[in-house]
């Protein structure tokens, strides 16, 4: 059953997607999406590939026409209201390319003569670290050059709500690192971002919300936190003690939910109580934890719990 969380205090929602559906050739991709996405906010839409993620942001985007339901942006209709949606809304999708020959100053230049209302894209570029490569061509950009330029130009016409799709696939770990703290910048600078990945880590860390989308709908809908909480994942806590410790003083710890004694190293899954109660029992004993460890659940455990993957 899909739950929804409620908008914080003070926010106003400004993407309001409601029951949308889609079918190609007879195969429904999004089958009665709905979510709103709060002014200010990163909210994340989070599925494995063909989950339905990208046609669902596409609607919102206008470049698809739901088969039924409705989605408005800042109070517009995407499809009947294109021209003023394409004033309010940026997009970088998944497919994004340009031509290879075309430079990164070229590219500024272009998209910046397509909005009345626009940035100054030479402080924009510099934010984004792209000043140094103004005069080069497109395909001499390694991959997470690429991504700063289609965030600058996603960003260019000043608009309220930004799409970032997939955004980080295919870069290295630095490099993902660093368009994450970009996204963070974008938000503060009071842009709503939504946005689409498969990448656990990144919706954790960046999502102050995230939908989860599986085959074709919202399987939950929650904080980070909030989806963690609702899984089945527990928190791990391993250790190896000075001294052994008897099985029944493990077993009547609070919150714990298995244990398991291997080679004198004990393994206890439970929650943050459990945790707390461990270090109390082994300071009142006067055991030493050797090689002490605790490992939270994450949202891949959440994932895996709310959905069919």
């Amino acid at each position: 059953m899909t739950t929804t969380s409620v908008p914080a205090a003070g926010r106003r929602p400004i993407v309001d997607v409601r029951d949308i559906r889609k079918t190609y050739a007879g195969r429904t991709v999004v089958d009665g999406v709905s979510f709103t996405v709060e002014e200010g906010e990163i909210f994340g839409i989070l599925g494995l590939n063909g989950a339905g993620k990208t046609t669902s942001v596409e609607c919102v985007g206008g470049l698809r026409v739901p088969d039924s339901g409705s989605v408005r942006v800042a109070g517009l209709d995407p499809v009947a209201d294109h021209a003023e949606i394409t004033q309010v809304l940026g997009a970088q999708l998944q497919e994004s390319a340009l031509q290879a020959r075309l430079t990164v100053r070229e590219a500024l230049e272009l998209y910046s003569s397509f909005y009345p209302r626009r940035l100054d894209w030479r402080p924009l570029a510099e934010r984004l670290g792209l000043t140094a490569k103004l005069n080069t061509r497109f395909g001499g950009l390694s991959g997470g050059q690429k991504q700063r330029l289609f965030i600058a130009l996603a960003l260019i016409g000043s608009p309220r709500v930004v799409i970032l799709d997939e955004l980080t696939t295919g870069l290295d770990p630095r490099a993902r690192r660093e368009t994450w703290s970009l996204i963070e910048d974008v938000r503060d600078s009071g842009v709503t971002v939504l946005l689409v990945t498969h990448f656990m880590e990144e919706a954790q860390r960046l999502c102050d919300r995230i939908a989860l989308i599986d085959k074709g709908r919202v399987s939950a809908l929650d904080t980070p936190d909030g989806l963690i909480g609702r899984s089945a994942g527990n928190t791990a806590i391993s250790f190896t003690p000075s001294e052994p410790i008897d099985r029944e003083a493990l077993a009547a710890l609070p919150g714990q939910a298995g244990i398991e004694i291997k080679d004198g190293r004990i393994t206890l899954a439970g929650t943050e109580e459990t945790v707390n109660a461990v270090i109390t029992l082994l300071a009142r004993g006067g055991i030493t934890a050797h090689r002490l460890r605790v490992t939270e659940a994450t949202l891949d455990d959440a994932f895996l719990d709310l959905t069919d993957a």
